[in-house]
């Protein structure tokens, strides 16, 4: 199955409320974009985006949730969850689909 993934940070950002964007130093070494509270939790997402429809990562991350947007829809994982993943399955690469089935905290919202 082909999908078409692309970030659009600032359709994501409006899901938010009272949004904080990170410096250029916390997006280069703390790997998050944009702070907001979603669903009454203040957390940090990485918008980052995809590369040849990749996305790398770093264990060292302090974003709590990282966001994909996937053609009418954005797909949000747990970035603890998603390391213990990978961690116990001793990857490096990963499907997103597979991810979905596999982790038991995300979040699909539809694009208004």
């Amino acid at each position: 199955m082909n999908l078409i993934l692309h970030m659009s940070s600032n359709d994501f950002k409006q899901l938010l409320t009272i949004t904080k964007e990170a410096t250029t130093n916390q997006k280069k070494k703390e790997l998050w974009d944009v702070e907001g509270i979603l669903h009454n939790q203040k957390l940090k997402f990485d918008l980052r985006p995809l590369k040849n429809y990749a996305k790398g990562g770093s264990f060292k991350t302090k974003a709590d949730k990282i966001v994909y947007d996937v053609k009418d829809q954005f797909i949000i994982v747990d970035t603890e969850e998603l390391h213990q993943y990978l961690k116990d399955n001793r990857s490096k690469v990963v499907h997103l689909w597979e991810l979905i089935s596999k982790l038991e905290w995300n979040i699909i919202l539809p694009k208004n």
